[in-house]
């Protein structure tokens, strides 16, 4: 719930107390503003550099790439003209936490330099040591909790890869944008994740491009789950003003295995729009899209609330400890979207988060499976702009 000044604040239900009926008790008070449940949000998965070399990265071709594939997000065109160096550009990982020390990321994950690690929090923002970005699930700076075996953070590693996978150094798979910086938002734990944490992490990304300036253009938001929240679009909208892009998966579909229309059946966070917060849109929600430009079947779409498709079946990418693995889901799709979103800001400096939203959707290539399914009829291209 939040009081008449806007702040957020957590009740803890008695047992036995309903939501239902706690939301009616509390809301009768004037002093508060508007109450809702805290959801409980998950990841939305199912389940010169080798892989590239090998045929594997399809999501990364383009139509006249070696090798090539139509349907992949044109990355390696954009490679091919020299559009590969996106160290001037910061994005925000709203998901699992990261393997920060994985040879093909460790050179892309932020570092900190505004918070050494000493014990104080050095820039005053509330978190102590937040060297490569903080755990919102666990309240601590440690973003991998993977361990030896790499258990946890599977999924915010592979998403990173995605986005910003060191490439062209001979080892493993490339990212979209090879340089971008990465912040991790981990909010995401063994239990999944609660719309508190998850605005914690948008007020986080916001508050470093506030605070420090960065060149923070959008956060990845390859997770979903629970109704819709005020505070959750109110934090998206602050975001929003301060041009940050939020790039999220449209989701897996419903208990039958088969994606749904989301202009029927909302599905949160891709739904969200901060027009009348922000002023113009600021979400790109993306479905996904198999190597042979189907529409995945998983895959939910909607012609009025999903804006593009973008490879999400078969992807590689990073996975800990120190490896490489296939995943499928619009979590996959989405970060190919994040990435061009970096590599377009990287290459058209100062650009506003609309004018870099509009660019993708413009960019777009018209494909069958995708017309009357996206506000594009598309899919991704990279190499568009």
């Amino acid at each position: 719930m939040t009081d008449e000044s806007g702040e957020l604040e957590l009740a803890e239900l008695p047992p036995g107390l309903l939501v239902a009926d706690a939301v009616r008790a509390i809301g009768g008070n004037s002093a508060v503003r508007f109450v809702e449940p805290n959801w409980v949000y998950t990841h939305q998965e199912i389940s010169n550099d080798p892989y590239f070399t090998s045929g594997s990265l399809w999501g990364m071709y383009g139509d006249a790439s070696t090798p090539a594939n139509a349907y992949g997000s044109q990355a390696a065109e954009a490679w091919g003209v020299g559009h590969t160096d996106c160290g001037s550009v910061f994005v925000g990982e709203i998901d699992e936490g990261i393997q920060h020390t994985h040879p093909d990321l460790s050179a892309n994950i932020w570092t900190n330099p505004y918070d050494p690690v000493d014990g104080k929090d050095n820039d005053g923002n509330g978190y102590i040591d937040d060297v490569h970005g903080w755990d919102f699930a666990n309240n601590d700076a440690s973003v991998y909790d993977g361990g030896s075996k790499g258990s946890l953070d599977k999924h915010g590693t592979h998403v990173a890869g995605t986005i910003a996978a060191a490439g062209g150094n001979g080892v493993g798979v490339a990212g979209v944008c090879w340089k971008a910086q990465v912040i991790s938002a981990k909010f995401l734990g063994r239990n999944g994740g609660t719309t508190a944490n998850a605005i914690k992490a948008i007020k986080y990304l916001t508050d470093l491009k506030q605070r420090h300036g960065l060149n923070l253009v959008a956060s990845n938001n390859s997770w979903g789950g629970g109704g819709f929240s005020q505070s959750l679009l109110d934090a998206i909208v602050a975001a929003a003003k301060q041009n940050i892009l939020f790039v999220a998966a449209a989701g897996n579909g419903g208990k039958d295995g088969k994606g749904d229309n989301n202009d029927k059946v909302a599905s949160y966070p891709s739904n969200y729009n901060t027009t009348t917060g922000a002023g113009y849109d600021a979400v790109i929600a993306v479905a996904a899209i198999q190597s042979n430009g189907a529409l995945a079947s998983f895959s939910n779409y909607g012609p009025a609330t999903v804006d593009l498709g973008a490879p999400g079946v078969g992807v590689w990418s990073t996975l800990p400890p120190n490896t490489y693995g296939s995943y499928s889901g619009t979590s996959m799709a989405t970060p190919h979207v994040t990435g061009a979103a970096a590599l377009y800001a990287a290459f058209h400096p100062g650009s506003s988060a609309l004018a870099i939203k509009q660019a993708i959707m413009n960019a777009a290539v018209s494909t069958p499976s995708l017309a009357g399914k996206t506000a594009t009829g598309g899919r991704l291209n990279a190499s568009g702009f």
